[in-house]
């Protein structure tokens, strides 16, 4: 029998309900928390999900505080972190190996 880990306090911090996971990874981001509510749910700081995602630090923080909406490209990146959070997590790792 295979020990399941017992879940923590920062993994529900870290968790979105599955509507709005749903919504993002089809990728209807309506606002920047959004964004922001995807990043914890990735478990980025915003240095680590920009160079992740290969943006500005300064583009994801456009987007988070509603400055500017994230269009084409962007958004399936965004999706894609939204529906394989390890995916982003291991590109990082990547990028700084």
């Amino acid at each position: 029998m295979t020990d399941i880990p017992e879940l923590g306090e920062p993994d529900f911090q870290r968790a979105m309900p599955r509507s709005v996971r749903r919504r993002l990874m089809s990728g209807r981001f309506e606002s920047g928390s959004d964004i922001k509510v995807l990043r914890a749910f990735v478990g980025l700081t915003q240095n680590q999900f920009a160079d992740a995602l290969g943006i500005s630090v300064h583009t994801l923080r456009n987007w988070e505080q509603d400055r500017r909406r994230p269009e084409g490209p962007a958004i399936a990146l965004l999706r894609i972190a939204a529906r394989h959070p390890r995916v982003i997590r291991e590109n990082l790792d990547q990028e700084a190996a």
